[in-house]
């Protein structure tokens, strides 16, 4: 990667359809601010975990020149973004139907004013989507969406998987450290970050290779993770209504719940609550559906540091 070039282009291969959503809520098309929408929300996540800050997406005071460093990049209101952002097809060409499953596709990135640390923020943040996130639309962070064991329900739209990718092309880290760019974002630090500190890759984990989904009418893996009653019939109760942590994990209609999980290829990942609860009281949660051995919880710290090392260096 050379600082200073005017155009960055990443490639992925689709190993799930993406869904980014349109007006009319269908998903036959792409919706280029559904994908980048969501390619922000996981820089916001990157950016606290380096300690630096990122505003309420759903009640920004970022206006003019008085904003966080996410709205520096990605835009805000009296500031528009540093880049001009297309999707390619395989064929070179803008993409603008839906990117479907093995499709190859690009996401390219024109400078239209100065970007140096931030493409390194950027390629770092697409890594962490294709390696232990998903993207897309409704393909993540909505409620409805969860896989199933059940016989004749795979095909079923709220039990399909949606946002899975694989960078195909090299890595574009260029060397800039960890350390640096939390220098560079120190300037833009707060100490609060209300009610979405635990948005932050500090608090994040992930599973590769396990995945949480209902069984049959009466047993769910992913409710029984979440603290929910597992018969269908009362799945969207709490076991306990009281319990503050079930609360918080398993969301609302207008809240997303804080687990997710995809079946083929398998993968889970959510985030903890500061002064909530921690790592190790959710990995005893998974530990209750999975067992003890044959699985990795990654989490914090150690996918940050994974994030910043050279690709010859990774494992």
């Amino acid at each position: 990667m050379i600082l200073g070039k005017d155009e960055q282009t990443w490639q992925f291969k689709a190993v799930t359809n993406l869904w980014t959503g349109s007006v009319d809520g269908k998903h036959d098309r792409l919706v280029t601010t559904g994908l980048l929408g969501s390619i922000r929300w996981w820089f916001e996540v990157l950016v606290r975990g380096l300690g630096g800050y990122a505003c309420d997406p759903t009640d920004t005071k970022c206006e003019g020149r008085n904003h966080c460093i996410v709205c520096e990049f990605f835009g805000c209101t009296g500031w528009a973004r540093k880049f001009r952002f297309e999707v390619l097809g395989e064929d070179g060409k803008i993409k603008t139907d839906q990117i479907k499953q093995n499709q190859i596709f690009s996401l390219r990135f024109t400078l239209l004013r100065p970007i140096r640390e931030e493409w390194t923020l950027l390629d770092a943040t697409l890594r962490l989507i294709a390696e232990y996130g998903a993207i897309g639309g409704k393909t993540v962070f909505k409620p409805v969406f969860k896989p199933t064991d059940e016989p004749g329900r795979e095909r079923k739209l709220h039990h399909k998987d949606y946002g899975l990718v694989r960078m195909t092309g090299p890595q574009q880290f260029d060397g800039l450290s960890r350390g640096v760019l939390e220098t560079y974002l120190y300037k833009w630090r707060k100490i609060n970050h209300g009610d979405f500190a635990w948005a932050s890759l500090q608090h994040f984990w992930c599973v590769n290779g396990r995945y949480l989904g209902r069984q049959g009418n009466d047993k769910s893996t992913f409710n029984q993770v979440l603290g929910r009653q597992e018969a269908k019939s009362q799945g969207q109760r709490l076991v306990n209504s009281k319990d503050e942590i079930s609360r918080w994990l398993a969301g609302s209609q207008q809240e997303s719940k804080k687990v997710f999980s995809f079946k083929n290829p398998a993968r889970t990942f959510g985030f903890v609550r500061p002064g909530l609860f921690d790592f190790d009281a959710m990995k005893k949660r998974l530990q209750g559906v999975w067992g003890k051995d044959g699985w990795e919880f990654l989490a914090g710290e150690k996918i940050i540091d994974q994030l910043f090392v050279k690709e010859e260096d990774r494992s």
